[in-house]
């Protein structure tokens, strides 16, 4: 029987009119207080969707896995099922966590390399590949996320659609002349100083695996095709996403709320930080030797 809800809980949705909440070609951007997240549960569960979360615990980047999984425990997709993909060269230190019922880790081994740019290159084709070989069998929809990452609060279905992108901390408010786009005409990264419309963040998209598919083959062959001319994109995998999605819109958009920095301060807009990078020291993790 299709679940009920009161017009007095759907009324109870607040607005937000200090962000932009759509995008010009109208796909929804998700800010804390833009959707009713027990309707969209209801419907996921009517569903009963399956939800794969990608990461890459490469070398030294296996010691952020425990805090990773853990908090994604306690705040992602809550109540829904979830695999854990975890890309690693180190299956032995994947750590051994205590799951709900309808979550498991699932260890894929991977190439270690010996920069950490290859790691962040080679993903888009690593996930591609996975995409054909078992995602499609296994999951409907993918969260791609940097390990390197905590969750602190909520991330559920309201993120879930066809493909989606998310707002790069640095640049929400930011304007098209300040975008750190390859400009580089030569690039297949390339975005025209007259062009685009927001400065997504590599670290998390995702969306159904078809999509994902989609979007990783097109980065994966970009990234060759610049490889043959002697070129590296200005910030990688990440300038190859935001060409992506300046030519193949991305239907929703989440907001910084989900991969959230301190280094960015605490903006009155970003009421919630849902998904937060955790302190390091670069000169440590980012590796040329094991």
């Amino acid at each position: 029987m299709p679940q009920k809800f009161s017009t007095k809980s759907v009324q109870s949705l607040s607005r937000r009119n200090d962000v932009l909440t759509y995008s010009p070609w109208l796909a929804p951007i998700v800010w804390n207080g833009t959707y009713n997240i027990d309707i969209l549960n209801a419907q996921f569960h009517l569903r009963d969707v399956r939800i794969g979360l990608t990461t890459f615990a490469i070398k030294k980047y296996v010691m952020f896995l425990k805090d990773f999984l853990e908090t994604a425990e306690k705040f992602f997709m809550v109540g829904h099922k979830v695999n854990y993909y975890v890309f690693t060269d180190r299956p032995n230190d994947v750590p051994n966590i205590t799951l709900s019922e309808g979550r498991r880790v699932e260890i894929i081994n991977v190439t270690g390399y010996q920069r950490w740019q290859d790691v962040t290159m080679r993903r888009m084709e690593m996930i591609h590949n996975q995409c054909a070989e078992r995602f499609i069998k296994e999951v409907d929809y993918l969260v791609c996320v940097d390990v390197d990452m905590k969750f602190l609060a909520n991330v559920g279905v309201e993120i879930l659609g066809n493909v989606f992108g998310t707002l790069h901390p640095g640049f929400f408010g930011a304007s098209r002349p300040q975008f750190t786009y390859e400009r580089r005409p030569e690039s297949v990264a390339c975005i025209p100083v007259d062009e685009g419309d927001f400065y997504y963040a590599g670290g998390y998209f995702g969306g159904n695996v078809e999509e994902v598919y989609k979007l990783t083959n097109f980065c994966h062959n970009s990234m060759l095709k610049d490889k043959e001319m002697g070129i590296e994109a200005l910030w990688h995998d990440e300038s190859y996403l935001n060409k992506y999605f300046l030519y193949y819109k991305p239907k929703k958009i989440l907001s910084p709320e989900y991969v959230w920095n301190d280094y960015y301060g605490s903006p009155a807009a970003v009421q919630v930080k849902r998904f937060i990078g955790v302190d390091k020291n670069y000169a440590e993790v980012r590796f040329k030797r094991r």
